[in-house]
């Protein structure tokens, strides 16, 4: 095959219409990473490549380079059933993809992180439990962009004197010292969490405290809102959205 056509698997996850019955596609692929990419898919509405142009469907496809950052799909194929996701299960994907959107960088390899990938739309069409599939994302997402947490000061910071500790983006884990707590609005984490999730991410070690878990989740939201620039997600909204909707209707 020639060097500017790539075969390879692919994850649809963002299209968008484009100019002359095209669609522009952000692809998670196997070998190149996150692709930017144009498919012409005709102007019939039963058209098989828009039919193809999805999210969560296993795809193997033909990527040609056009000499810009763009490159064009002239061959796509589904290579398995699309996964079936619904509900909490469904919006959790949808966020999944949009952080790969908003914060992975074109054209890098990340044949591990389409591994997790993977396996993490894979677990949740099986119902596993939600929270410990994202933070299995959150973590490989974190360490293709060479992120990583410092436990340390947790276990030689740690005192009478310190009741938990904060995270602060680019400067890791401060004591959070009794003296001065009421004086600071930053929420804080229990020291005793903290060391649970350490114990988690470099022993894997499960977590089956319902409260560690939410610190957990609070933890990872923090580093990522900072790596957003506090904008916010539109999956995120969505998935507040349906659940005020099922709350007015019960």
């Amino acid at each position: 095959m020639s060097n500017n056509l790539l075969e390879q698997s692919a994850y649809v996850l963002h299209s968008r219409p484009f100019q002359e019955n095209q669609q522009l596609v952000e692809l998670l692929t196997e070998h190149n990473g996150k692709v930017s990419a144009l498919v012409y898919v005709g102007q019939s509405k039963r058209s098989i490549k828009k039919g193809l142009i999805q999210p969560f469907l296993p795809l193997r496809l033909i990527l040609k380079e056009q000499g810009s950052s763009l490159k064009r799909i002239i061959s796509v194929e589904a290579s398995a059933k699309s996964y079936p996701l619904s509900k909490s299960s469904l919006y959790s994907a949808f966020y999944i993809n949009e952080l790969l959107v908003r914060l992975l960088n074109d054209d890098i390899v990340c044949e591990s992180l389409f591994a997790h990938y993977q396996h993490a739309i894979s677990a949740l069409s099986q119902d596993l439990p939600i929270a410990a599939q994202l933070r299995k994302f959150e973590l490989s997402l974190l360490d293709e962009l060479g992120l990583s947490f410092d436990f340390e000061p947790i276990y030689t910071d740690n005192s009478d004197k310190v009741v938990g500790f904060y995270f602060v983006a680019e400067q890791g884990f401060m004591p959070a010292y009794k003296y001065a707590i009421n004086h600071i609005t930053t929420p804080y984490f229990s020291t005793d969490h903290l060391q649970a999730i350490a114990a988690y991410i470099h022993h894997e070690k499960p977590i089956h405290n319902v409260e560690i878990e939410n610190t957990f989740k609070l933890l990872m939201r923090s580093v990522i809102d900072h790596l957003l620039d506090g904008k916010p997600l539109n999956s995120r909204k969505l998935y507040s959205s349906q659940i005020k909707k099922k709350f007015n209707a019960d």
